[in-house]
């Protein structure tokens, strides 16, 4: 991600906390927690120019009313003090994928959401020499064949590394690295699911996290603010002591079995996970930066999703 892209992720984070916080106002006591979280997005805020800022506070806006009529919990004035805030990025390393945290202490209730600006990707995870991604994907070690396999793979990359090279002047890029190293990313995938119980719990678990939320997308050029419900332990759309939800956000199940992993048809950079229950991802592997270095990262998308999993676009007025 560009800086002026992860300027604007901040940005859109900043101005999402911020409308809450008024609108939820206009209901009951809320407060924001002060952290080097805001700050940063507070900083980066600051750095976009102003047509950029009227469009994602309109943006913002349009999301909310619906999350009120999902989340009633957050508008019941119930007199205790209800809380915002924007969560480190290095919580993302450690399962949690969410950016903005509503909670309610008193009554033991929390909800997050995650700010997405223009961008569908679910995470930029990487390959490399030494990243084991099994034990941190699904928590089985990569095999000793894995290692084997790659090793040649990251050789030459080490070698054009030190040669100074640009990932665009490799004379077969796709071939000596794209290729093998995604073949190699899908025989470990199989091997651990056939040896092992849980596989595709595990890796959706990875990809979206350890706990539930709600996924809030601008999509500028459709004028469009669409929520998507990951309501994957049942933790969302609660009802308060006055109000039940407006929409009803269904629990949906996690995947069981793998159904069929392999390249996207015509391509040599990215293969297609599909998985029982509608679950579906796409892993696109690249070189992130122009100069050749020693990891690869993915870009990984879903592609698919469970009809429990619904999807609201918030029209701008």
């Amino acid at each position: 991600m560009s800086n002026q892209s992860n300027d604007k992720g901040r940005a859109y984070e900043y101005i999402c906390l911020q409308t809450l916080y008024s609108e939820i106002n206009k209901f009951r006591s809320a407060e924001i927690i002060e952290n080097s979280s805001l700050h940063a997005a507070e900083r980066a805020w600051d750095t976009v120019n102003e047509k950029t800022r009227e469009v994602l506070t309109i943006s913002a806006k349009a999301a909310v009313a619906t999350l009120f009529d999902m989340e009633p919990m957050i508008v019941e004035d119930d007199e205790d003090l209800l809380q915002l805030y924007i969560q480190p990025d290095t919580k993302g390393e450690v399962g949690d994928v969410r950016d903005i945290i509503i909670v309610r202490k008193d009554v033991i209730w929390e909800i997050g959401l995650s700010i997405k600006h223009n961008h569908f990707a679910v995470k930029h995870s990487r390959l490399g020499k030494s990243l084991d991604f099994g034990d941190r994907w699904f928590g089985v070690p990569c095999s000793l064949n894995y290692w084997e396999e790659i090793r040649p793979i990251f050789d030459y990359i080490d070698q054009e590394k030190q040669a100074n090279k640009k990932w665009s002047e490799l004379p077969s890029k796709a071939e000596d690295v794209y290729i093998p190293l995604l073949n190699a990313f899908v025989n470990e995938i199989k091997k651990a699911n056939a040896e092992n119980e849980g596989i595709p719990r595990k890796m959706v678990e990875y990809l979206l996290g350890q706990f539930d939320f709600y996924k809030v997308i601008s999509i500028d050029n459709k004028n469009v603010t669409q929520i998507q419900t990951y309501n994957l332990r049942g933790t969302l759309n609660r009802a308060s002591n006055k109000e039940q939800p407006k929409i009803i956000v269904p629990v949906s199940s996690l995947p069981t079995r793998i159904v069929s992993l392999e390249f996207k048809p015509g391509s040599d950079n990215t293969v297609e996970l599909y998985m029982d229950g509608g679950w579906q991802f796409s892993f696109r592997i690249h070189n992130a930066s122009t100069y050749v270095e020693s990891s690869l990262k993915f870009d990984i998308q879903i592609i698919g999703m469970p009809a429990s999993i619904i999807s609201i676009n918030c029209s701008w007025n």
